[in-house]
């Protein structure tokens, strides 16, 4: 192929793919994220899209005779047609078949070219010459090469972590080879061969035969673990139920008057450290079981006179109110008052008690089903028992049977991402009930025990592993919900981990499942996800290449890979590592024997780790930040080293600020990269689990880059300001137009202006300084806020008028630009100080924006929001000139205007004439602030539900409450009748 723009340099339609990528992951049968748990998975969707336009031309999609004036236009409509139709999930197979053919003719010309013999597309179909190679040296959970397969590309799949390892063996390898039904094997659930004898079904449903052979047995020896829970509603006779009856019986064979246990819902305690009274203090957050219309249901907390202990009581009723009582009241932040003496059980004391003999658990109620019925029935744990599970015994038994032992690893925790170090969890054994441990240890156990048979019933060794391995994968995904820190959602009445945002928090009460109940949360469910995920990857008929490594060294020659795409680690992000700890402890007990190579170190490999982790380094940032850089560093260069002169580089990025680019910038230039364009694609489904008060990005923006020739310098103020400011202005209106706006907006126009920058092996000031990467990346900022204000002026209504939001004083732009972009969201110290620097102001130090009375921001930690005008406008300083006659900032008149206007509208007269605000101007901050729906984003969300409410009534009426405020009843009459204010005087007199 030759070096031309590929279509990812020229044009996506980034609205239809970013649709499609949201709606993607809602839908979940069949998809690979219900094989496992994986952290920043992308959609499908958008890693096809960016496969197909990094190896495809743009000139493929321009007719033949059309004008150069014609030619981009037609091009670019004609692409979007097609690329629409292939980035829809599932996928059309008709359309995956016709981007395979344009990806194989366009490197058939590329070897043509290269070889000087000509190659057809039938050449590479047929194996006679290699099809394109795509990398992802960070594949995590496998999706990018997974796509690079769909589309008929050679694909390679590189991780240093041994689950994500295994997760990708699963993905990219063995329901490709295996996929299959096997007629040349004796099977169990194939049809039967020439011989008569039952064959296998293919990987799915041999993965459904052994996990349900392994379950039977688990079943058998600790069934009773989760006893049946007699119905308190059954008005019938009830059977008797013997101890044994749920381990020898299936999960549909229930006696009458009986329920199966979904979860237990459990509480932790503490003793009273009170001495006088020593009572047992539960810890827990809330009670709530059931949110929903109509049903609502909570464990209400009883305190029993002349007890040490608190029982608990299911309540129900159709609305909250019905309840009588606040099921949100309970502990905050670890601290939890003593529901007998009052005394408060601190979040210190808490700690210690954590750290010192570990924390009690007291039950609070049962989740369970009554069989062929829909919905949940919740129990009080005084209705049923769950004691003497005799679980020391059956550890003992199990471990003596099968030589495992209990996860006693240690817990190493990264503080950014992990609260439970704190309160005592040191052992990722802590992390689990008892009953868990058990149970988790019989599943291994267990499969042990079935795979010297799956080995003889198995064609070849490697197929027997396969089925081994996808086996054991289903029970492993299990451990997300089966912890000591899973919690109930109470709005769709499931089981979830804590681990799905990238974060471990400390947790008062969870969940406990049931393996066995056959709902959400049970191995059957499990089963069903991952079976439906195999079936579906089955269809793909190319196997991957995929290795475990660091991407610092990879394992290829010089110019092997026609493009390099990778969804690298976000500089502090996510700590997977330390997050996958609690699969690897789990896995190494039932594949460590299998892949000893991959399980022989205590925990996932830590050093290597390309993240930002202080832990690591003594708390040192800076250190912790040059290991970061150095690591992505040697990644990029080894991405240069094995890419073709002509292939390009995909990063797919998301971090929200531009903290996180720095080093990322400067690891791509001194790797010989120059970025070329930037696409933000929306990658988060929406109402997900992230929570709305925090600055959070929805796009991921793609970076696209080629290998830069030569190490020229340039200069800045000649060569790169310009480009700069051309480059950035062009990117905010094409992107406004496509409905992009907030951070996304930002994040994306600062990706594109860095190829004015990194186009240069080095960029140098007039004087012969460098321009580093950090001082680059503020001045791009700060050209994409004031293009930003400057349309957001348009949108308002002040193009083409006297005033402009791009004239504002510093703190009201700060203000507004933090709004749009970041919302009502909090923002991290550093990112915000970098924020502040391209607003031009300073957060900190006496005349911040953050410091004295009339403070704009404010900082709590680590972190610092922006205060609105109910936290402000108090002041009667507010808003008013400084000694030296200078006007105060316009948001400090906007807030003072909005308290007065709310509180005391009498005053408004008097502050408006003494405090001189330039009130065109302020409307139009009004206007930006309130809303409304702007094109490029909704912006009636940014600002607080307060503060948008009381914009919103003044610019609806800004005439009545600024324009006509002091005006005499006479002249508001001739103003209602057409007559101009300068024909009367103050007295009202013509």
């Amino acid at each position: 192929m030759s070096d031309d723009k590929r279509l990812i340099e020229d044009y996506l339609p980034i609205q239809k793919i970013s649709a499609e990528a949201s709606r993607e992951k809602s839908v979940r049968k069949g998809h690979i994220s219900t094989l496992h748990l994986w952290w920043a998975r992308r959609p499908l969707v958008a890693c096809r899209a960016a496969v197909y336009g990094a190896l495809v031309p743009a000139s493929r999609f321009v007719p033949n005779g059309a004008s150069d004036a014609k030619k981009q236009s037609l091009g670019r409509a004609n692409a979007a047609r097609f690329v629409e139709r292939l980035c829809l999930y599932p996928g059309s197979p008709t359309v995956i078949a016709e981007a395979q053919r344009h990806i194989l003719e366009a490197h058939a010309d590329r070897l043509t070219l290269e070889t000087g013999k000509k190659i057809s597309v039938g050449d590479i179909v047929e194996g006679r010459a290699p099809r394109p190679r795509v990398l992802d040296m960070f594949a995590g959970g496998g999706a990018i090469p997974l796509e690079a397969l769909r589309l008929g590309c050679e694909a390679y799949a590189l991780d240093l972590n041994p689950v994500a390892h295994i997760i990708e063996l699963c993905t990219l390898i063995y329901p490709q080879k295996y996929g299959k039904p096997d007629v040349s094997a004796r099977g169990m659930t194939g049809p039967k061969n020439a011989a008569g004898d039952a064959t296998w079904g293919g990987l799915a449903e041999e993965v459904k035969y052994w996990g349900n052979r392994v379950l039977k047995q688990v079943k058998v020896q600790i069934g009773d673990l989760y006893p049946l829970i007699p119905d308190p509603d059954f008005k019938g006779k009830k059977v008797a139920v013997q101890s044994d009856w749920l381990s020898e019986r299936s999960r549909d064979d229930v006696p009458p008057g009986h329920l199966i246990p979904v979860a237990y819902l459990w509480t932790r305690t503490v003793v009273c450290k009170n001495p006088h009274c020593r009572a047992t203090v539960p810890l827990i957050r809330q009670t709530w079981l059931c949110k929903k219309e109509g049903h609502y249901v909570a464990v209400r907390i009883v305190v029993p006179k002349g007890k040490k202990q608190v029982r608990f009581e299911v309540v129900a009723g159709r609305s909250e109110k019905g309840l009588g009582f606040d099921p949100q009241l309970g502990s905050k932040g670890g601290n939890a008052t003593c529901p007998f003496c009052g005394t408060v059980a601190d979040s210190d004391y808490v700690k210690a008690v954590g750290h010192a003999a570990g924390y009690g658990l007291q039950p609070m109620a049962v989740m369970a089903v009554r069989p062929g019925k829909k919905g949940k029935v919740y129990l009080g744990c005084d209705e049923i028992s769950v004691a003497n599970l005799h679980l020391d015994e059956r550890l003992t038994n199990i471990e003596a049977r099968s030589g495992l032992k209990p996860p006693d690893e240690p817990l190493e925790a990264n503080p950014r991402s992990f609260d439970v170090q704190r309160y005592g969890f040191t052992k990722w054994r802590m992390a689990f009930t008892e009953r868990q441990v058990v149970t988790h240890l019989a599943v291994a156990a267990n499969l042990h025990a079935v795979l010297p048979e799956m080995q003889k019933l198995s064609s070849t060794a490697q197929h027997a592993l396969a089925v081994y391995t996808c086996t054991a994968m289903a029970f492993s995904r299990l451990v997300t919900q089966h912890n000591a820190f899973a919690f109930l959602h109470t709005g769709r009445e499931t089981i979830e981990g804590p681990w799905g945002d990238g974060k471990f928090p400390m947790s008062w009460d969870f969940v406990e499942a049931n393996l066995f109940s056959g709902s959400g949360a049970s191995f059957y469910n499990a089963l069903e996800w991952a079976t439906a995920a195999y079936a579906m990857l089955s269809d793909i008929s190319s196997v991957g290449i995929v290795a475990r490594g660091s991407a610092k060294v990879l394992p290829h020659p010089d110019g092997f890979f026609d493009c390099v795409i990778t969804d690298p680690p976000y500089y502090d992000s996510v700590s997977y590592s330390n997050l996958s700890d609690a699969f690897y402890i789990w896995l190494k007990r039932t594949l460590g024997g299998s892949y000893p190579e991959h399980f022989a170190t205590e925990l996932t490999p830590k050093k290597s780790e390309a993240i930002m982790a202080a832990y690591r380094h003594d708390n040192d940032k800076e250190k912790a930040s040059a290991a970061y850089e150095d690591m992505m560093a040697a990644s990029l260069s080894e991405a240069h080293r094995v890419l073709k002169q002509g292939g390009v580089l995909a990063i797919v990025y998301a971090h929200k600020t531009t903290l996180g680019w720095v080093t990322l910038v400067d690891a791509l230039r001194s790797s010989g990269f120059t970025i070329d364009e930037a696409w933000p694609l929306d990658t988060e489904m929406k109402g997900g689990r992230k929570k709305t008060d925090k600055a959070m990005l929805a796009s991921s923006i793609f970076l696209v880059a080629r290998k830069r020739e030569g190490a020229i310098t340039g200069n800045y103020e000649e060569e790169v300001q310009p480009e700069l400011e051309q480059v950035v202005r062009e990117r905010v209106g094409t992107l406004w137009e496509m409905g992009i706006s907030g951070a996304d907006l930002v994040i994306a126009c600062i990706g594109a202006g860095l190829r004015a920058f990194t186009r240069f092996g080095r960029v140098e000031y007039a004087n012969g300084e460098e321009v580093p990467a950090a001082r680059f990346l503020m001045e791009v900022e700060t050209v994409v806020l004031e293009s930003i204000l400057t349309r957001l002026s348009k949108e308002v209504g002040g193009n083409g008028g006297k005033h402009s939001l791009a004239g504002l004083d510093p703190s009201t732009r700060f203000y507004v630009l933090w709004r749009y972009t970041y919302k009502i969201g909090d923002l991290d110290a550093g990112e915000a100080i970098v924020f502040a620097n391209g607003t031009h102001v300073e957060l900190d130090g006496a005349h911040g924006l953050s410091s004295g009375a009339l403070a704009l921001a404010a900082k709590n930690k680590s972190k610092y929001h922006l205060l609105d005008y109910t936290a402000r406008g108090d002041d009667a300083a507010l808003g008013m000139p400084s000694e030296d006659g200078q006007p105060a900032p316009l948001i400090d008149a906007l807030h003072r205007l909005l308290w007065l206007m709310e509180r005391h509208p009498s005053g408004i007269p008097d502050f408006l004439r003494d405090a001189r605000p330039n009130t065109e101007q302020m409307r139009l901050v009004a206007q930006a602030l309130a809303g409304p729906a702007l094109k490029g984003g909704e912006l009636g969300e940014v600002a607080t539900g307060t503060e948008l409410a009381a914009l919103t009534k003044l610019t609806a009426n800004w005439r009545s409450v600024v324009e006509d405020v002091d005006l005499t009843r006479v002249e508001l009459e001739a103003r209602r009748s057409g007559q101009s204010r300068i024909q009367f005087d103050k007295g009202g007199r013509r």
